[in-house]
């Protein structure tokens, strides 16, 4: 089975949950056969096609700018994507969606995956919300089969267009934990005696909250590491990158993957994730697939995790999270709970489920 894919930024190396996504499922769905070529945005790969893991990757150029690298990028991708004759499109995202009319008129066969509604996304004004809206729209009215990676999209999904969609969500496989410490004592950092976050600098992540929080709380002993940066540096990421500047205390060491981000999953004596919006956390199962004592904010994508009750957090309310860091890093983590959250992540999460669930909507658009 041929399958194109569009509406990514590419991978490996490259930030962001839909690219994670792509990074693992496509690379599962080589194992069963399929042949799988993804189109990568030149401006984060670079030039030049490759391979990773079995999985095809071309390079399409298109500019770095929020507003307009998506649009022009999956426009191409799909004009291209029909000279090569493929079983199945598969298209990421809201906002690449909005040719899907497109690649149907040109007679493709076109699966959808909706990873949540983005025109939530703070960064965007009300014209592009509108937009995205209607991208939306065209994904979900014109795809022949519709994705949705949790339940309370599914759900919307339902509401709005009436149209069914097959929930599968992100995944995370259990990762062999980090035996070393290098990259922590780099960054200034003790084992167990940090309160680890990972995402773009963007302002529905929160970090500016968890940042209050922090500093109203003061753990004595304990840093604060965010790791991640901004696809396009702007005033929030800016002013998240003076506010510690010079504040010891809390560490930005950029973006990270490999041994580096191992070693900070690994070590972390708290993980909290405090967004205003998400479509189904990665870096939250990430770090739950590492047996971290986690804290999340109470939207429903992080409540689709199957975290205690008692481990979210009114979202924006800095007051309550300040009070949350202080009792579970007071709290011993019993193995008894590690080992139900890993359990958790390998009967639900797993990446080789989520692709065998993906081939069968691929079996039935070809059917």
């Amino acid at each position: 089975m041929k399958i194109i894919v569009t509406g990514t930024r590419g991978f490996p190396n490259v930030l962001g949950g839909v690219e994670s996504h792509c990074e693992h499922l496509y690379a599962n769905l080589v194992g069963l056969g399929c042949d799988i070529t993804v189109f990568t945005r030149e401006p984060y790969t670079g030039p030049g096609d490759g391979t990773y893991r079995g999985v095809k990757l071309i390079p399409v150029t298109c500019p770095r700018n929020k507003f307009l690298e998506a649009i022009v990028h999956t426009f191409k991708c799909v004009v291209m994507a029909r000279t090569m004759n493929p079983d199945i499109l598969h298209i990421h995202a809201v906002g690449p969606s909005l040719f899907v009319p497109l690649a149907r008129l040109l007679g493709m066969k076109v699966v959808v995956t909706n990873h949540g509604p983005d025109y939530m996304r703070k960064k965007w004004p009300l014209p592009a919300k509108i937009f995205l809206k209607f991208c939306e729209c065209m994904g979900v009215l014109f795809a022949n089969e519709v994705i949705t990676i949790a339940g309370n999209i599914a759900s919307d999904i339902k509401r709005k267009y009436g149209r069914e969609s097959t929930v599968i969500p992100n995944g995370v496989d259990i990762p062999q934990k980090a035996d070393t410490d290098i990259y922590i004592k780099k960054y200034g950092v003790e084992k167990q005696k940090y309160i680890f976050t990972l995402g773009r600098l963007v302002p529905e992540k929160g970090f500016d909250d968890l940042i209050d929080a922090f500093n109203k709380e003061k753990p004595e002993g304990w840093k604060l590491v965010i790791a991640g940066d901004a696809d396009h540096e702007d005033d929030y990421s800016h002013s998240l990158k003076a506010r510690v500047k010079e504040n010891m205390n809390i560490i930005m060491p950029g973006f990270l993957k490999g041994q580096p981000l191992n070693e900070l999953f690994s070590h972390a004596g708290l993980f909290v994730l405090p967004s205003y919006h998400e479509g189904l956390p990665i870096v939250l199962l990430e770090a739950m697939s590492y047996g971290l004592s986690c804290l999340a904010s109470d939207i429903p994508a992080n409540r689709n995790v199957e975290l205690e009750g008692d481990r979210f957090f009114k979202v924006g309310d800095i007051n309550l999270l300040a009070l949350k860091i202080k009792y579970f890093i007071g709290k011993s983590w019993e193995d008894r709970k590690r080992e139900a959250q890993l359990n958790i992540i390998a009967n639900k999460y797993s990446w080789s489920k989520i692709a065998d669930k993906t081939f069968e909507v691929y079996k039935r658009v070809v059917s």
